[in-house]
C-alpha cells in the first residue's frame, strides 16, 4: 500500500467528507472505489449529459460557465459533475492510460515520480491542485488516473521500453498543434491547428470562467485535464497557443512543474510580463512552446522552454513565422525523428499573408505525407483557433480550415460568445 497527503475530495452533496467516502478512500489513496454518496450525487448529471450531447460534433464543443468563484475545488468538483459522461469515456478509451501510465504507478520508481510531481505542483499551485481533486471528485473517476493525464508529458519519458507498445493508439506523439503567426501593419494574426491522438475526438470541452476579482477566461479544454493545455484567453487582453516540443530524455528533470499547470496560471495573467513572469517562475520538467498574444500592445511573443529555466523569446513581426513541434531558437538537445524535416521545410513555404491564405496555408501546407490539417488514423486536427488582434476576437473552425466552418467566435475583451450556424 502507497499513499500521498492528499486531501480526501468534499463530498459533492454535502461539502464534506462522509464515513463512506472516507472509509473508501482510507482503504484505496489513490486508486479508490466511488462511494456511495458520489454515485448518488452523480446520477442526475449523467442523465443530462446523455441527453444534451447527440449533436456536439456539429455544433462544436459545448461551452460551461462557471463562477463568479476563487474556489479551486468548487470550480473543479462542478466541471467533473457537467463532464463526467466525456471525462469517464476518454479514460475508458486511452490506450496510453491503460498500458503504460497505470501500469508504470504501480512501480517503486513510477509511484517516486508521481509523488515528486504531486508535491511540487500542489505546493506552487495549490488552488489548481484543487481543481483536479475536484474535477477527479466530481466525474466520479479515479484521482491517480486525473493526476496521471494531466502529467503525461512529464511522466511518458520516464516509462521503462518493457512497458511500451507499438500499436499506433498506444504512441504519445509530439506531432500536436501548429502555428502561424504574424504582426504587419494591416494584419496581426496567430492562426493555431489544435492536433492530437485521434482518442481525443469528442473529448473536449470549453470552460469559461468567472473569477471573484472580475477576471473572465475562456480555456479549450482535454476532459478531465485543468484548462488549457491548448489554447485560451482571458479578459485583460491576453491569449496564448501551446505547441509541443521534444526535448531528448537528458534534458527532462524529473518532479518539475507540468505545463498543465504552466498553462492555467497564464489563463490568469494580467499582461505580456506578467505571462513571461509566470513562464520564467517554474522549474518546469519537460520543454514546452508558448505563443503569448498581448490585444493591448498588439504584440505576439514565441517563447521556447526547457528544464533548469532555460528560456527563449521571439518577437513576432511582419515575416509570417511558422511553429511546430521542434525548437527553433532555444538551444535544447531533441529528438529527430521522421517529420523534423517536413516541420523545418514548412517554415520557407510562408509566402502569403492575408487572412484568407493563413486558412488556406494552415489546411493544405506541406506535402500528402505530412499536411498540417490531419484526419487520422493516429493523429486528428480536433479544431483551428484564428486570434485577430485589431478585431480582438478568437475564432474556433471547425475540420479543415480552408472550408471556415466557426464554431464559436469569442470578444477577447468581454468574453462574450456566440456560435454561428
Amino acid at each position: 500500500m502507497w499513499g500521498f497527503p492528499f486531501l480526501w475530495p468534499m463530498n459533492a452533496e454535502c461539502g464534506q467528507v462522509s464515513a463512506d467516502d472516507k472509509n473508501d478512500k482510507e482503504m484505496l489513496p489513490f486508486q479508490y472505489r466511488e462511494s456511495k454518496s458520489e454515485r448518488l450525487s452523480r446520477l442526475p448529471n449523467e442523465a443530462s449529459a446523455e441527453m444534451g450531447s447527440s449533436d456536439m460534433e456539429s455544433k462544436g464543443p459545448e461551452l460551461f460557465e462557471v463562477g463568479p468563484s476563487n474556489d479551486g475545488y468548487q470550480m473543479g468538483l462542478l466541471i467533473g459533475q457537467k463532464f463526467s459522461k466525456e471525462i469517464r469515456s476518454r479514460l475508458a478509451g486511452d490506450l496510453i492510460l491503460q498500458n503504460q501510465l497505470r501500469p508504470f504507478a504501480q512501480t517503486p520508481q513510477g509511484k517516486q515520480l508521481i509523488e515528486a510531481l504531486s508535491d511540487n505542483n500542489r505546493n506552487k499551485f495549490p488552488r489548481y491542485w484543487d481543481e483536479l481533486l475536484g474535477t477527479a471528485a466530481g466525474s466520479g473517476v479515479s484521482l491517480l488516473d486525473v493526476v496521471l493525464i494531466n502529467f503525461r508529458k512529464e511522466i511518458l519519458p520516464f516509462v521503462p521500453k518493457t512497458l511500451q507498445v507499438s500499436s499506433p493508439e498506444s504512441v504519445d506523439t509530439i506531432d500536436d498543434c501548429s502555428d502561424v503567426l504574424v504582426v504587419s501593419e494591416d494584419l496581426a494574426i496567430a492562426a493555431h491547428n489544435e492536433d492530437a491522438n485521434v482518442a481525443l475526438v469528442d473529448h473536449i470541452y470549453l470552460i469559461k470562467a468567472k473569477l471573484q476579482n472580475g477576471l473572465v477566461f475562456v480555456g479549450y479544454t482535454y476532459a478531465g485535464e485543468l484548462p488549457s493545455c491548448a489554447f485560451g484567453f482571458n479578459t485583460h487582453g491576453l491569449a496564448f497557443t501551446l505547441n509541443s516540443v521534444p526535448p531528448s530524455e537528458h534534458e527532462i528533470m524529473a518532479g518539475g512543474i507540468g505545463r498543465n499547470f504552466v498553462s492555467r496560471d497564464l489563463l490568469e495573467a494580467t499582461s505580456m510580463a506578467d505571462a513571461l513572469r509566470i513562464i520564467h517562475s517554474c522549474e518546469v520538467s519537460v520543454g514546452h512552446c508558448y505563443n503569448l498574444i498581448y490585444m493591448p500592445d498588439r504584440k505576439i511573443l514565441n517563447v521556447e522552454t526547457a528544464s533548469r529555466n532555460r528560456v527563449s523569446v521571439r518577437e513576432i513581426g511582419t515575416t509570417p513565422f511558422f511553429h511546430a513541434n521542434m525548437y527553433l531558437h532555444l538551444q535544447v538537445d531533441q529528438v529527430q525523428d521522421d517529420n523534423s524535416k517536413c516541420r523545418q521545410e514548412r517554415a520557407a513555404v510562408l509566402a502569403k499573408t492575408s487572412k484568407e491564405d493563413f486558412l488556406s496555408i494552415l489546411g493544405d501546407m506541406g506535402d500528402k505525407r505530412y499536411p498540417i490539417y490531419m484526419n487520422g488514423p493516429t493523429l486528428y486536427t480536433l479544431c483551428t483557433a484564428i486570434i485577430d488582434i485589431d478585431q480582438q476576437t478568437l475564432s474556433i473552425i471547425k475540420g479543415n480550415p480552408k472550408h471556415g466552418e466557426i464554431s464559436h467566435v469569442f470578444s477577447v475583451s468581454s468574453a462574450d460568445s456566440k456560435t454561428l450556424k
